[in-house]
């Protein structure tokens, strides 16, 4: 049985179990064996974002020495996929280490990318109608969308609803939310105007970050949307569990 890394992130360890379960789950399904580093920790995003280089590459060195066999490295976050793939090219550009940073970024896939080639999927849910919001960095880093999408599309009771302004962000964007928190929740309401409008009870998200934001503002506001995580409702479907 081949192996593949899973790298949890930071919001997948503490706060989304469940989450990171299913994805086990969604790979072993596919016929891999998981190996989960437990030492495994942030991939540098929110310092190398905050102007911290120094201190965010000892960080991205850390994980290169930790997925030290040459697996693939699966992450369930655009977000945390796009900082390894392609930042940490970035970050170490003209230094020593180049060559063997990018051995490591060559083996690392969003883990969307990775499913949408080697699973097959079964639906056993009902007929539901759902939507879609697409993380930035997923979109335009990790370029992992059209993935994230295909497995939805695959499910054969499940019918994907354009949603309107998709691109836009949710108004997350990781320390923005905190420095900025009046812009940050005038966006998020933006986005679940957007949400009601295609008249789906449920919106999908393959990042935990835009999860935690568009989740909690329908929640203050008391919006009758269900948000759930992608691996979350691929699971379900493919269990024929109810969402």
């Amino acid at each position: 049985m081949k192996k593949v890394y899973l790298y949890s992130t930071c919001l997948g360890s503490a706060l989304m179990g469940r989450t990171i379960m299913n994805a086990v789950w969604l790979l072993k399904k596919a016929g891999y064996e998981v190996v989960f580093k437990k030492d495994q920790t942030c991939c540098g995003q929110p310092s190398y974002n905050s102007g911290y280089f120094n201190e965010s590459k000892k960080v991205a060195l850390y994980n290169v020495d930790l997925f030290d066999k040459d697996y693939p490295i699966l992450v369930p976050s655009g977000s945390c996929a796009g900082m390894m793939m392609h930042d940490y090219l970035e970050m170490f550009e003209n230094d020593r280490n180049y060559e063997k940073i990018k051995k490591f970024s060559k083996r690392v896939f969003e883990l969307s990318q990775f499913l949408d080639e080697n699973l097959d999927i079964d639906d056993l849910g009902e007929n539901v109608k759902v939507t879609w919001h697409s993380n930035c960095h997923a979109l335009r880093v990790a370029k992992s969308i059209n993935s994230s999408k295909n497995l939805i599309k695959k499910l054969k009771n499940v019918e994907l609803i354009n949603l309107p302004y998709e691109e836009e962000c949710c108004g997350f964007g990781g320390t923005f939310a905190v420095k900025e928190p009046a812009v940050s929740n005038a966006m998020a309401m933006e986005k679940i105007k957007h949400i009601k409008e295609t008249g789906c009870k449920y919106i999908i998200i393959g990042d935990g970050g835009c999860m935690m934001n568009i989740d909690g503002t329908i929640k203050r506001n008391n919006v009758d949307v269900k948000v759930i995580h992608l691996y979350d409702f691929l699971a379900k479907r493919i269990k024929g569990e109810a969402i």
